[in-house]
This record gives structure tokens, C-alpha cells and sequence, in this order.
């Protein structure tokens, strides 16, 4: 299998979820696939054909690198041939800051952003089948970036206790674990990262379902509601349904019928690694709706 991730070194985990690696090979015909929403940014550089984002007026050509920032849909892209993939990814209340840009909504193409002088030597480490060395370029780069940034902040706390509660925690708790105000919190974090506290927990919680789903395609969705903090099985209902424009009903069914496919991704995610599976690297890894 060709997906590999490595955590990040110890002075970016507050800022870097972990780096990954994936390679596809798709024949001469094109194929698209989704990218469902999930509670992180990730910033991809890619070698290999061209990558293109499907939107309401056609096919946009995605330069590598680009930031695919928090969905609130999923994201349809499509490639052919062989698609070669570094991965950063990131939390998104840091991203903005790590890259020196002010917050925006979507994709976000760097071309133009000195982060983009990475693509040359990655791509020689990925030609030269040298991914460990890749990850290493990458890791080193955005090390050298965080260093010449604030250290622990109120973000920091509070996007930790975020992580540690899986989107459970209210705003008012949140501000209470960074010490802060709701009024206080709200403003940084919407500053930061272009979305509310409430949005980003929401997209978390999202993520949660979303991976039990595919652990368990068979599941009791009130007793998942109480324990992932849903008001109640209609309130998980809605919100997955507002992000993967499906029920976790269907779904779970579709993971059902389509098990197969999917078993080094549960195998991944079953073993709790430390840096869990993102949707991009999830879904792009094994494309369900190719044509």
C-alpha cells in the first residue's frame, strides 16, 4: 500500500496534524472523486496529471501546491494517470498563521507563495522514489516557518482542548480551557481561521460519525448522538447530513455494500495511529466514483 504518514516534529504539533504521502495510478481515463468535510486544512502538493476542483461553472485547474481549507460540502476533483501526493496537514486555526495569509474561504492556491519552492525538490524525491526524504523536506521547511512564530497562544490552548473533547465541548467551556472569554475566543478563532469555534467543533463531531460509520456500518445512531454529544439522534441526523449531503443512514449502507475497498483505511483507523486519517487522504486513496 502506498499511503505513508509520519507525525510531525515535536515543535509543530500544535500547528501540524501529521505529513502524508499517497500514490494513484488511474489509467489513461479520467476519474473523479469526493472529498467529504472533516475538522482540518490540508496543504497538498502534487506530481504527477494535471488535478482539477469541479464547481458551478466547470472544471478548475488546481495548481500545485493549494490549500483545500474546511469544506462545508464535499469537494469533487479529478485527475488521470499516475498522481503522486505530499500531504500537510494542518489544524485550521493555525494554517492561516503558518502561511502568512489572511484567512479565505475554499481552496487557496499557493503558486505564487514561497511555500511553492517545494515543489521541485519534492518532486525530484518523489520521481526518484525517495518518499521518506520528501516528508523530510516538507517537515523541515514548516519547521523552520513555526519557529519564527508565537509559541503557546490562546488558539493553542483552546484548539487543544477542542481536539482533546472531539468537538464535544460547548464555546463557553472551550474559552474556559484557553482561559479567555466567549467574546474573546470567538473573535480570535474567527480571525485566525475565517470560522466560528461552534463551526469547527461541528465539522470535528462530523468526522467522528463519519469514521464510526466506516468502522461500524451497522450502528445504533441514538446511543453515537449521546456519545459524540448530539442533542439527540435528529440533531446528528441534520448535521451529517449538512456536510456529506447524505444520511448516516445511507451511508453506512453504501460502506456496507462497498466494504472491500475500504479495509486498509478501517485497518488504519481501528489501530488509533497517532495522526488520524484526514478526508483527503481517506477518500482519495481508494476513489469511489470513478468514470
Amino acid at each position: 500500500m502506498h499511503h505513508q504518514e509520519v507525525a510531525p516534529p515535536a515543535a509543530l504539533r500544535d500547528s501540524v496534524q501529521c505529513f502524508w504521502y499517497d500514490r494513484l495510478d488511474f489509467g489513461d481515463r479520467p476519474a473523479s472523486f469526493e472529498v467529504p468535510p472533516d475538522g482540518y486544512a490540508e496543504i497538498i502538493f502534487y506530481v504527477g496529471s494535471a488535478c482539477h476542483l469541479a464547481t458551478p461553472t466547470g472544471w478548475q485547474l488546481l495548481p500545485s501546491p493549494f490549500l483545500m481549507g474546511l469544506l462545508q460540502q464535499p469537494a469533487r476533483l479529478r485527475t488521470q494517470d499516475r498522481f503522486e501526493i505530499i500531504g500537510i496537514r494542518c489544524f485550521p486555526w493555525t494554517v492561516f498563521d503558518l502561511l502568512g495569509l489572511l484567512p479565505a474561504p475554499g481552496n487557496v492556491p499557493l503558486g505564487e507563495h514561497p511555500i511553492a519552492q517545494l515543489q521541485a525538490p519534492l518532486a525530484q524525491c518523489l520521481q526518484a522514489g525517495n518518499v521518506a526524504a520528501a516528508l523530510a523536506q516538507a517537515a523541515h521547511y514548516f519547521g523552520q516557518v513555526r519557529s519564527r512564530l508565537a509559541g503557546e497562544s490562546l488558539l493553542g490552548k483552546a484548539g487543544q482542548a477542542m481536539r482533546h473533547a472531539t468537538g464535544k465541548l460547548p464555546v463557553s467551556q472551550v474559552a474556559a480551557a484557553a482561559h479567555t472569554t466567549v467574546r474573546t475566543l470567538e473573535r480570535n478563532f474567527k480571525q485566525a481561521a475565517g470560522h466560528t469555534v461552534k463551526n469547527v467543533s461541528s465539522l470535528m463531531r462530523f468526522e467522528q460519525v463519519r469514521n464510526h460509520l466506516l468502522l461500524h456500518p451497522a450502528p445504533n445512531l441514538a446511543r453515537l448522538a449521546q456519545h459524540l454529544g448530539y442533542a439527540d439522534q435528529g440533531h446528528l441526523n441534520r448535521e451529517f447530513r449538512r456536510y456529506s449531503g447524505t444520511t448516516p443512514t445511507a451511508f453506512a449502507r453504501k460502506a456496507r455494500r462497498e466494504g472491500p475497498p475500504w479495509v486498509p483505511i478501517l485497518s488504519r483507523l481501528s489501530k488509533r495511529s497517532p495522526c488520524p486519517a484526514g478526508s483527503f487522504a481517506l477518500l482519495i486513496q481508494f476513489p469511489k466514483s470513478c468514470y
